[in-house]
């Protein structure tokens, strides 16, 4: 969908926003005025009916004047009614009229883009063969991101001890991984010194705390603390920038989050228990040196992916973050997103979602593209993937981030997903890895594929490498959005990062330092178009990866079966909340904010987990796709109120019901507030 095509669609959208708001108000205002007309008219048939109490044999001038009084008001009265009601329904005829030319005209214009996209692409077909840059066709015509969640590179392979081939140089080599000898922490509870160690925990869901990761907690796992145990500043008063790193506060960041054993965070995973991963990093790349953009959580990290930028924000989104910034459409950048360059370069895309709420359909625009077809769920990967007429030459994956609940526990515990998220049970993750290779590899466009599986940054967990500096991205950024100061100059910590492909050699080790800009470095290279930040332009590119004669044919068709974790608690997570549940579970959190009590807590003790701001976001700009006025304004009313963990428990129950259900509380609430002002209206009347 080009430039052109997205301006109409959203100029469409404006344009039938505005006649439903006009519809809207006519209707209100004609409804009020007529009931205006029935309390004026019924006024003045009670004055008529004092002259009635004068009505006798002798006074017949009485009743004959009771009489035409009551007639003139009766007959006034809906002489009144009838023109509100004609003014009515000529006010809902011009909007019905804006919009049916609107639509129309979007038709037409549709068609001049359509015409004027497909002209342009057969000329830039054209120039590009006959300046030479596709003489020959492309070996690589499908990048795959599968972009996983909260895990370091140590915490997943830091124990692998896979040894290989060095990708620049071809000598031997092995991944850089721990040693228990040399990498610790010092837990400051006690002074004992906290050793990385294996195995790890499947899950943390009611085993610990989920581990931190926004900038705070990033800043003192890779900083430590102050000599008095304080937060260190940031910026660094001594430097201006980021405080020197030594890895050496991850146990006394986890001691901070109240865990019950801070030295679990040192722990790492090892081959048994990740089959899947192990299997893919030895027969294909494993990177060692790609670290997440910046020292923070996912929302950020994840702009990165898809724009070499987060537009400033470097903590996760807060309310007020999100509705001055976006105006309610969605996280905008200076130079746009990879999915804006890829439409202007006449390349398709593809986004297949785990979930309803997928982090990228918080990018702007990104409804506009979900009307237009391109988000699909993931149900339906393998299908699009083995149709040998299959295009799209880049397909983000979304995992399933959890059934996004609110319950005793919390606001949204990200359980019973797939994302690999600490809490939930890893082995689900590893389950969505074997069937997007297994798709990948056995279909028809396996020989002209890459998939680049990676995570967006490290959830919490200890890594031993000291992340370096970076080039800042240089755009334009939001400055209500960056909550420390940060300058995008230092990277975070660093993630597990495979690239697989039939033209990478077999268990290569690549210590190329990456970031996740280098996504976006290497589509631009391999397709033809320039960079949209500083960073992107710095960053490395992993097409060296891809540098074999000819297709590999011995990459396996299938990998080993996920381990089997004791994790019991999905077993029905595929069965979609029914609406009895979902009604049930809204009253009993209504009740609950009413008398500030929840299952024996406190209301006001829940709050909001940062993370979770963000996804309650995704789940209005989804509603919004379909409500219509003023429902639309309600929603919105609804998200800015949110205050507290069953604010954004009551709101994301309510989506999943209008979602999922076609039952939206708003729409009935709006309808009940009508009703009783015309009861009260006929009440004033008698």
């Amino acid at each position: 969908m080009s430039t052109c095509t997205k301006w109409v669609d959203r100029v469409v959208i404006q344009c039938k926003n505005w006649s439903e708001q006009v519809d809207y108000e006519c209707t209100e205002w004609a409804d009020e005025g007529s009931n205006q007309c029935s309390e004026w008219a019924d006024e003045g048939s009670r004055q008529c009916s004092e002259w009635g109490k004068k009505c006798h044999w002798y006074t017949p001038w009485n009743c004959v004047a009771e009489w035409f009084c009551k007639g003139w008001y009766w007959v006034s009265k809906w002489v009144c009614k009838a023109w509100y009601w004609v003014a009515k329904w000529v006010c809902k005829a011009f909007a019905w009229v804006v919009k049916a030319v609107c639509v129309v005209w979007s038709w037409v214009v549709k068609l001049v883009c359509v015409a004027w996209d497909t002209l342009r692409c057969w000329a830039k077909r054209l120039i590009d063969w006959l300046t030479g840059k596709r003489r020959a066709k492309p070996r690589i015509r499908h990048v795959f991101v599968l972009a996983l969640e909260n895990r370091s590179f140590d915490h997943m392979l830091g124990f692998s001890g896979i040894e290989g081939i060095d990708a620049v140089t071809g000598a031997p080599t092995a991944v850089n991984g721990v040693d228990p000898d040399i990498h610790s922490n010092v837990n400051p509870a006690d002074g004992t010194v906290v050793k990385v160690n294996h195995p790890a925990d499947f899950f943390l869901s009611d085993v610990d705390k989920d581990p931190g990761h926004e900038f705070d907690n990033t800043l003192t796992q890779l900083c430590g603390k102050g000599p008095d145990g304080q937060v260190l500043d940031y910026p660094d008063p001594a430097t201006g920038g980021y405080p020197p790193i030594d890895n050496s506060g991850f146990v006394t960041d986890y001691l901070d989050k109240e865990s019950a054993t801070p030295g679990r965070i040192m722990n790492c995973y090892e081959e048994r228990q990740l089959p899947v991963l192990h299997a893919l990093a030895r027969e294909f790349v494993v990177c060692d040196n790609w670290f997440s953009s910046l020292p923070g959580p996912t929302f950020p990290n994840r702009f990165f992916l898809h724009a070499a930028t987060s537009g400033g924000l470097d903590d996760s989104p807060s309310n007020l973050d999100l509705v001055a910034a976006t105006a309610l459409d969605g996280f905008r950048f200076e130079n746009g997103t990879i999915f804006d360059a890829l439409d202007d370069n006449c390349a398709g895309w593809e986004i297949f979602e785990g979930d309803e709420f997928p982090v990228s359909f918080s990018l702007s625009g990104m409804n506009l593209n979900a009307l237009q077809g391109r988000f699909t769920d993931f149900s339906e990967f393998a299908e699009h993937v083995n149709d040998v007429d299959y295009d799209k030459r880049f397909i983000f994956i979304e995992p399933k981030y959890g059934k996004h609940e609110f319950d005793i526990t919390g606001p949204g515990d990200f359980t019973c997903g797939n994302s690999m998220h600490p809490l939930d049970d890893v082995t689900r993750g590893e389950r969505l890895i074997k069937q997007t290779y297994e798709v990948i590899r056995n279909s028809p466009h396996w020989e002209e594929s890459v998939l680049l599986i990676v995570f967006d940054e490290h959830g919490g967990f200890y890594d031993h490498v000291a992340p370096g500096g970076a080039v800042p991205p240089g755009d334009l950024q939001t400055q209500s959005m960056n909550h420390h100061g940060f300058a995008f100059d230092q990277l975070g910590v660093r993630v597990p990062a495979l690239v697989v492909s039939p033209w990478a050699r077999r268990n290569l080790i690549d210590h190329t330092r990456y970031d996740h800009a280098s996504l976006l470095t290497t589509l631009e290279r391999l397709m033809g178009f320039g960079p949209l930040t500083e960073r992107d332009k710095a960053a490395n590119d992993f097409l060296h990866l891809l540098a074999l004669d000819a297709p590999r044919t011995d990459a396996p068709e299938t990998l080993p079966p996920a381990a089997e974790s004791g994790f019991d608690e999905c077993e029905d997570d595929d069965e979609p909340e029914s609406a009895e549940g979902l009604i049930a579970m809204r009253s009993e959190l209504v009740m609950a904010k009413r008398y500030g009590v929840y299952r024996e807590r406190k209301v006001d003790e829940l709050s909001v987990a940062p993370s979770q701001i963000g996804f309650t976001f995704i789940a209005l700009l989804k509603v919004l796709q379909t409500a219509t006025y003023p429902v639309r304004e309600q929603w919105k009313r609804n998200f800015e109120d949110i205050k507290t963990g069953i604010d954004a428990a009551i709101f994301m129950t309510e989506v999943k019901l209008a979602l999922r259900h076609g039952i939206d509380f708003n729409e009935m609430l709006l309808r009940s507030r009508k009703f009783e002002r015309r009861a009260a209206g006929r009440g004033r009347g008698r």
